[in-house]
């Protein structure tokens, strides 16, 4: 049973807009992107079935690591999704599925904070490599209005 309240997410998400390539700003740690990690990006392409095609990369020690999954919204707003990694024909196994919640979206689409109910998981996402210290405040603010812990925050280096 959760001690936190519901995750409040985005109304809408225009799921066309949201496709092409973010980088990720900064994140909560997780054992699938170690500390190290650097020049990370999230890279959505829409699919004819409407699901999303999901390519991660990553830079570590100067090898560059990519993880491909899919991704399926749980509703009509496109604001909660579930996401997989793992490979195609395994993807029906139950919990095997990561929760991908849009909790903040700039109106233009230019940056995006993404969380999981739990509170365990939190991505600052943008356009561009780097963001305004102020933007960055303003959604980490949402994060933390919103329960999430911060302390271990990892800002993203990225070399773009």
């Amino acid at each position: 049973m959760s001690t936190h309240p519901g995750l409040a997410t985005v109304p809408k998400v225009d799921i066309e807009r949201y496709m092409g390539t973010w980088y990720e700003i900064a994140r909560l740690p997780m054992r699938h992107e170690p500390e190290d990690a650097t020049d990370i990006t999230a890279t959505y392409s829409l699919k004819a079935d409407g699901k999303v095609e999901v390519c991660n990369r990553m830079r570590r020690r100067g090898e560059v690591d990519e993880a491909l999954g899919e991704a399926t919204a749980l509703d009509d707003s496109a604001s909660r999704l579930e996401v997989s990694f793992l490979p195609e024909g395994l993807r029906w196994i139950p919990f095997t599925k990561g929760d991908y919640w849009i909790i903040g979206l700039e109106p233009d689409y230019s940056v995006a904070l993404v969380g999981s109910p739990d509170r365990k998981y939190l991505w600052l996402l943008a356009r561009t490599p780097r963001i305004e210290p102020a933007t960055r405040e303003h959604y980490l603010a949402i994060a933390r209005a919103q329960g999430f812990d911060l302390t271990p925050l990892i800002d993203t280096p990225q070399s773009a």
